[in-house]
This record gives C-alpha cells, sequence and structure tokens, in this order.
C-alpha cells in the first residue's frame, strides 16, 4: 500500500473471498453462524458509549426461518432520543476538534477489524438477518464496508489537501469545518456497508450523530457498532437507537440544532423527511443538509447486435443476485424480438439451475426476502400478472411463506411497454420483459426514458459502439449509474460512485469526495501580511 496526500495510506479495494468448498473462510464464516443462530443476543441501544436497555423489546428472526428467534433489541422512548441528541452535541466539542488524523486512524483501524477478526460474524450476521447468500454478504458487508472506511480517509485527505491560491500579500486557506449542530443517519436493511458508511463518514469528517438503522438490520449494526468502539470512536459520536421511526424522525427534527440527513430507503419516506425538514425549517440555526438515496426501476436495454448469452446472464445477475433487493437491480428489459427467442432459452435454463433455501447451504443462489410484508406485496403482484391479458409468466410465478419467505425468480413477459410492473418499484425477485421491434431502437430508447420516474441505474448491451453512443445520449438521464455491456448492479467504492436522480435520490455520489463535502462547512482565512493603513487608492490622484 502507498501513501497519498499527508502521508495517509492510499486505499486499494479489498479482495473478495471466494468461499470455495473447504477454504478456511467457509469454514470460520459457517461455525459462526452455527453459534450465532443457536444463541440468542439482546441488542441494546447504544447512547453516549453505553448500553442501554429500555425494557422494552422486539424480536430478531431469519428471514428464512422466521418462526426461529436469534434475539432481541430495544425499543427507545422519546427521552432516549433527545438524550442521544443532547450527548450528541456534547460530544461535538471535543470530536470536532479532533485533528482529522486522530479521526482518519480511528477508521482506519476500523476496517482492518472487519477485515480480520470480525470478518466472519459480521458476514455471519447479514447472513441470518438479511438473508444473503455468502457471496452477497462478503461483498456487501465485508469488502464494501472495509472500502468505504479505507477510501473515505483518502477522500478526506484528498479534500482538505484542495486549497486557495495565495499570494505574497495574504495566505488563503480554506477550513473544512464540520456542520454546527448533530446529524441524523437513516439506513436500510439491504446493505450492511451502508448502514455503517451512512454515519461513519459523517462521523469522520468531525460531525456527531444519531443513528437509526432498520429495524431489519439490527442484528448487523450491533456488530458494526461494536467494531467502532473497538475502534475507539468515542462516546457520543454514534449514538444508535431504535423504534417508531415517525417518533424518532419527529424528535430529531423538532430540534434546533439538527444540521443534516443522510439517508437511504424509499423515495416516499425521503419526501416525507424532506417536507418535515421544510415545515421545521425556521426553527433551525443552519440549513440543513440533505442527502438521500431512494428507490429504482432499473433497466437493461439489448440492442440486436447484443450477444444472447451476456443478454441472459446480465438479466439473471442484475434480476435475482440478494432475491433483488437491491436499489440497482434489474427489474424491467427491453429485448429485441431477433434475440428474443435465443435470450430467453438461456435465462430459463439458468433459472432451472438455481436452488433456494437458507444461506447456510451454500449451494443455494436464492434465498427469502426480508419480511412479511414484502413478501405480500410481491405475491400481490405476482398474482395480478396471472390474471393480466397483457402479462404472462415465463419463470416462477410460486411463493411460500410458510417457513421462510420465499418468492421464487419469477419472469414476466409483458406486451405492454407501460405495463404496472414495468413501471413499479418492486424490490424483489421479479423481472418484466418487453420485447421490442429489433428495427425500434431510437424509439425504444425514448420509452426507456418516459416509463419510470426514478434514475438510479440501467444497461446498455450492444456490439455497435453508434447504438451504444445513442443509447448513452438518449438515456443521460435515465440513470445516475450508466452501464454498458454489463449488468447494473455491483457497484464498487472508488471506481464508480454510486447514486441516482429524479426519484431516486440527490446523486451525491457515496463511494466518493463528493458525498463527503456534504457534511463539511468549509470556511475561508485570509490572513494579509501588510496590513493598508490609508484608504486612497491611485486612481484618486
Amino acid at each position: 500500500m502507498g501513501k497519498g496526500f499527508f502521508n495517509v495510506p492510499v486505499a486499494i479495494n479489498e479482495p473478495v473471498k471466494s468461499y470455495a468448498p473447504g477454504s478456511p473462510e467457509r469454514e470460520a464464516v459457517l461455525k459462526a453462524y452455527k453459534e450465532m443462530f443457536n444463541s440468542k443476543v439482546d441488542v441494546p441501544l447504544y447512547i453516549n458509549g453505553q448500553d442501554v436497555e429500555t425494557g422494552n423489546t422486539r424480536t430478531m428472526s431469519p428471514p428464512h426461518e422466521h418462526q426461529h428467534v436469534v434475539g432481541t433489541y430495544h425499543v427507545a422512548e422519546q427521552s432516549h432520543i433527545e438524550e442521544a441528541i443532547a450527548t450528541a452535541l456534547e460530544a461535538r466539542k471535543t470530536w470536532s476538534q479532533l485533528p482529522w488524523e486522530q479521526r482518519a486512524g480511528i477508521f482506519l483501524k476500523a476496517a482492518e477489524l472487519i477485515a480480520g477478526p470480525y470478518r466472519a460474524k459480521i458476514n455471519a450476521a447479514t447472513m441470518i438477518a438479511q438473508s444473503k447468500t455468502i457471496h452477497q454478504a462478503e461483498i456487501d458487508s465485508a469488502c464494501e464496508l472495509i472500502d468505504f472506511l479505507r477510501f473515505n480517509v483518502q477522500f478526506m485527505a484528498d479534500i482538505y489537501h484542495e486549497q486557495p491560491e495565495s499570494t505574497s500579500d495574504a495566505w488563503n486557506r480554506v477550513e473544512y469545518r464540520p456542520l454546527e449542530g448533530f446529524t441524523y443517519a437513516v439506513t436500510p436493511f439491504n446493505f450492511t456497508a451502508i448502514a455503517g458508511n451512512l454515519p461513519a463518514c459523517m462521523a469522520l469528517m468531525g460531525n456527531v450523530v444519531v443513528w437509526k438503522p432498520s429495524d431489519s438490520q439490527v442484528y448487523s449494526a450491533k456488530v458494526i457498532m461494536d467494531v467502532f468502539r473497538e475502534a475507539g470512536v468515542p462516546a457520543g459520536v454514534i449514538n444508535v437507537v431504535f423504534g417508531d421511526p415517525d417518533m424518532i424522525t419527529n424528535t430529531v427534527m423538532a430540534s434546533p440544532d439538527f444540521s443534516g440527513l443522510h439517508f437511504t430507503g424509499s423515495t416516499f419516506v425521503f419526501k416525507e423527511l424532506w417536507k418535515k425538514i421544510g415545515e421545521n425549517i425556521h426553527n433551525y440555526k443552519t440549513y440543513p443538509r440533505i442527502v438521500g438515496e431512494t428507490g429504482g426501476k432499473d433497466f437493461i436495454v439489448a440492442h440486436k447486435t447484443a450477444n444472447p448469452k451476456q443478454v441472459a446472464t446480465a438479466i439473471v445477475r442484475g434480476a435475482f443476485e440478494f432475491q433483488g433487493q437491491k436499489c440497482s437491480a434489474a427489474s424491467r428489459a427491453y429485448i429485441p424480438t431477433n434475440l428474443w427467442e435465443e435470450v430467453k432459452n438461456y435465462v430459463l435454463e439458468d433459472l432451472k439451475s438455481f436452488k433456494m433455501g437458507s444461506p447456510e447451504d451454500m449451494s443455494n443462489f436464492i434465498t427469502a426476502v426480508i419480511h412479511e410484508g414484502s413478501f405480500d406485496k410481491l405475491a400481490k403482484y405476482i398474482d395480478g400478472a396471472k390474471a393480466d391479458s397483457d402479462a404472462e409468466i415465463i419463470a416462477g410465478g410460486n411463493y411460500d411463506k410458510s417457513k421462510g419467505y420465499f418468492i421464487e425468480p419469477t419472469v414476466i413477459v409483458s406486451t405492454n411497454p407501460k405495463y404496472t410492473t414495468m413501471c413499479t418499484e418492486l424490490f424483489g425477485p421479479v423481472i418484466t420483459i418487453y420485447v421490442y421491434d429489433a428495427e425500434a431502437y431510437s424509439e425504444t430508447l425514448k420509452l426507456v426514458d418516459e416509463t419510470s420516474e426514478y434514475a438510479l441505474t440501467g444497461a446498455i448491451l450492444s456490439t455497435d459502439r453508434y447504438a451504444i453512443e445513442e443509447a448513452t445520449k438518449a438515456l443521460q438521464n435515465s440513470a445516475g449509474n450508466f452501464y454498458i455491456n454489463d449488468k447494473p448492479t455491483g457497484a464498487v467504492v472508488g471506481q464508480q460512485p454510486f447514486g441516482g436522480a429524479r426519484a431516486s435520490g440527490t446523486n451525491d455520489k457515496a463511494g466518493s469526495a463528493q458525498n463527503l463535502l456534504r457534511w463539511v462547512s468549509p470556511r475561508l482565512i485570509k490572513e494579509t501580511f501588510v496590513t493598508p493603513t490609508d484608504y486612497r487608492y491611485p486612481f484618486l490622484g
């Protein structure tokens, strides 16, 4: 590892372990999985460096075996949120003044703890609580979180290195201050890395945080906080609360000291939070920063020159890895008539080879969706497709929640390019395909752009460079992350900064310096060396 600005280690992406049969990492994670699955953990709130047990608890169960309880977590009352805010503001007095390299050291240590002694545990927690296969857990809760922590330190050093010009008359410098007040992180169930990064990146820049993880991600959130504690995050800098989201949010946003929201979740919730901030705007000491990454209705477009096997693989991986529960997952595809039969046969062949079940069995490619609400929503849309005359299910279509929330990978083909599942975000293992006239490529690109309110990710597959260029221009506003000859998922920190616009969020690009810049309030300092003593300018004569 080399050195960057200020002798900061240059970040490199954490290698993904294979977990092949017989490998030591496979044995380690299976051992951790069994131990954690068969024991019960109690997860308290974490406020001012202390575990806080409220006595009001809820149970945690794996989505793939919902009758089995792996632990409980404590639910906050309003007084706990007020305490978290107060202790964060008190911690800010010293944390915001701590030299940046001391903050960097903490989060670099956290990265190494995850890369080493915590790797099996954080992966196992993600497998149990979020029903991820070991590969999906490894690329998320281990590698991506490690990458966020390492790269953010490098990005911070790059930001601090950016300074204005000075002259012989005056020294100009920029101080990248943390925001005045406290920040609020609201994180989703689907990525442990996102859950860790949202509070960590704000804290790294000198801010203090109240963090509310998803109720469906509490187990791995506890492991993240265990890592942060061992790494040396001081008391009060990151405070973790669980419970009623409306109560927590209302309490946070009623504070005059609220200064920033870092959010990943649904578009509807994000809009409601933005609205609430607007309603309270006259109460705040400073204009709050608002950063959000929300939903997607992500597309794959195949040109008539595309390789059918590559298209099929992009569909299968893009739509069905982690049961389609990625905001970047492919959920609509546009396939030309000349390729459709071949693409369809490859997709069906792949789906026949899928195994579905618990992530503990590492031969399973598909596991359960996150909870009953998600299951019921997906089942409703699948049943609708079975009944509608302009839709046909060509694969999957079955579901069963007797043991776990299992939805078969489902492929819907519609003759209506504006069919409901071509437009509505489902967040599950369902993709809808529209077969278009191979000679109507330009018209189809216009259709892709107009069909969805979202603009997160999208992919074009083609061997014709002119067709690629046409799509790149026509779909300029349709996706914040645009993929050429690949699936629309799998952004890597430092390589593909992630985020979208339209209803998909503020596009502040997690995994880049752009995001970190949102969590500082620069102060320009000009120091004049020889101060004038006469107001008169030469033009006065």
